[in-house]
């Protein structure tokens, strides 16, 4: 688990490298400032939203890079390159909610029992197709198991059912999410 300190970094990370894109500069940050906890490899999402209102979300499930650098290319990726919404707005920036999702070891789920709505996220592959929901997505809106289930089929493009059929992988993951809205309230 990370110390408020170290979320209040990742996130002040997260906004400032969307700034620095504005500002048409590349957010280069440098190892140092940062802890080894943060160094640590990890898959993070990165979460836009404006008014509640999903903006963008794109991230890695793999411990590909350094945290610091996963949430700040995350981050990007989500205000210019998520592919279901327009590139972010310099105008936009100062109403846009960030929250971050530090991704946990994934596991293959043998019995759909041991998926836990709410601390579990989801990853559905079947053939070419596959599919992530992160845990809080179930939460927000009330899904129970099965629900969860048939969207994580429907994100990957899948028939909602097909979680059930042989030849489909049903893989979870648990994360540690925290946002600005949060840490905000936390300090208030």
């Amino acid at each position: 688990m990370l110390n408020v300190p170290q979320r209040k970094q990742l996130l002040t990370l997260a906004r400032e490298s969307i700034a620095a894109v504005f500002a048409g500069k590349r957010l280069e940050p440098a190892a140092d400032a940062y802890d080894d906890d943060l160094r640590r490899p990890a898959g993070a999402f990165v979460t836009l939203t404006e008014n509640d209102d999903l903006r963008g979300c794109i991230g890695s499930i793999e411990p590909v890079a350094p945290l610091y650098l996963a949430v700040a290319q995350s981050a990007v990726n989500a205000a210019f390159r998520d592919p279901r919404f327009q590139s972010l707005r310099s105008d936009e920036l100062p109403r846009i909610e960030i929250e971050i999702s530090v991704m946990g070891p994934i596991e293959r789920v043998v019995n759909v029992d041991d998926i836990v709505v709410g601390r579990d996220g989801l990853i559905i592959r079947r053939g070419g197709y596959a599919g992530l929901l992160l845990p809080q997505v179930a939460t927000e809106y009330g899904w129970d198991r099965e629900t969860f289930l048939e969207q994580t089929c429907y994100k990957a493009g899948l028939p909602r059912h097909s979680w059930r059929e042989a030849g489909t992988t049903i893989e979870k993951f648990a994360a540690e999410v925290f946002g600005e809205k949060e840490l905000t309230e936390t300090a208030g």
